[in-house]
């Protein structure tokens, strides 16, 4: 297991003192998110500052952005940092693609089966000279000429993983990508029943090997150094739980507990404008499938479910950085470390 934590991407000049502290505490990498601040800016700060951390978008909205585009940033961090830069995508939900990037929508998984190939076309290219011919149904890339190629680095070209729920994303995951990075709002349920077994018929279907592909995230990770940090990030996570829940796309999760009138509930709560109502409305029950929770000396426990502190209502997260961001109490453990390509 890894454990990642993230840097301040609202102020980047606070980035590379964060980012050096970050590592001389020992932590495996950092994460960015593309929520309000664009993924991939901190992330170079936080590169060029520090020397074994890796540095993963978490992630970065792929259909926002052109194949070329994603290569030529992932490329360059690449080359800056040794090759410690692993590209996270993920595709969002429609409404976001059409309303708030304006790009056209079409069935998210097929598109991010094309656009891993791409990526890697475009890195073949430029590190080895063959020719840059991808036509897929989505993405076309045949030309590159040498004005537009790249110096070469000395590092691989980036690992790409990417975000899933569903089955057809998981699928694409584990037949095309180097991990999987799972939201948040997944449960131990859902984990053991619904992902690791995709996840495994696509390795088998690809011939891949289990111990060549990283696991993340998934729920999330809520402690604090006392009841009162956890007591504050529990209420953070039941929030999280009312504002994922909200989204028809994170239902099969509700699904397979039956609370499929939840996600219905807070749908319509959306549409009349009630989001600060919706939280309200999670019980404490269901806040505990999403997360483990206890306090420092509680929260191993917690996660290996071998303690009753895992069902204390008073818990969720807030280490030193998350609680002086109130960002998400995850902290994105890794299982199996996928070797980079």
């Amino acid at each position: 297991m890894r454990v990642f934590t993230t840097v301040p991407q609202e102020d980047l000049r606070r980035v590379a003192a964060a980012a050096r502290e970050i590592e001389a505490d020992g932590y495996d990498g950092v994460a960015s998110m593309e929520n309000t601040h664009d993924p991939f800016l901190a992330l170079a700060i936080a590169g060029t500052a520090t020397e074994r951390i890796e540095l993963h978008t978490s992630v970065a909205i792929a259909f926002a952005r052109s194949p070329m585009a994603v290569a030529n940033v992932g490329w360059d961090l690449a080359g800056a940092t040794g090759g410690r830069f692993v590209v996270g995508l993920g595709s969002q939900v429609r409404a976001h693609n059409e309303r708030r990037f304006s790009v056209p929508w079409t069935p998210p998984a097929p598109r991010m089966r094309e656009y891993v190939h791409a990526l890697r076309a475009i890195w073949r290219c430029w590190k080895t000279g063959e020719r840059l011919n991808y036509e897929g149904r989505h993405y076309r890339f045949t030309l590159m000429t040498p004005g537009f190629t790249p110096e070469p680095i000395e590092a691989p070209a980036p690992a790409v993983t990417i975000a899933a729920v569903g089955p057809a994303m998981l699928k694409v995951a584990a037949e095309e990508c180097d991990g999987v990075k799972l939201h948040g709002f997944c449960t131990r349920k859902y984990l053991a029943e619904a992902v690791m077994p995709r996840l495994a018929d696509g390795l088998a279907k690809a011939g891949r090997s289990r111990e060549n592909f990283e696991i993340s995230g998934g729920g999330f990770l809520a402690t604090g150094p006392d009841d009162a940090t956890v007591a504050r990030a529990f209420e953070w996570v039941r929030e999280r739980v009312a504002f994922y829940g909200s989204t028809p796309a994170y239902w099969p999760v509700f699904a397979l507990h039956g609370l499929e009138d939840l996600g219905h509930k807070f749908h319509r709560m959306t549409r009349e404008g009630k989001w600060s109502e919706m939280a309200a409305e999670v019980p404490d029950d269901v806040v505990h499938l999403f997360a483990a929770v206890g306090r420092y000396d509680q929260i191993v426990a917690a996660i290996t479910g071998t303690s009753a502190a895992s069902r204390a209502p008073s818990a969720a997260s807030g280490g030193r950085r998350r609680a002086e961001t109130g960002a998400s109490a995850v902290t994105s453990p890794v299982i199996n470390r996928a070797p980079r390509p």
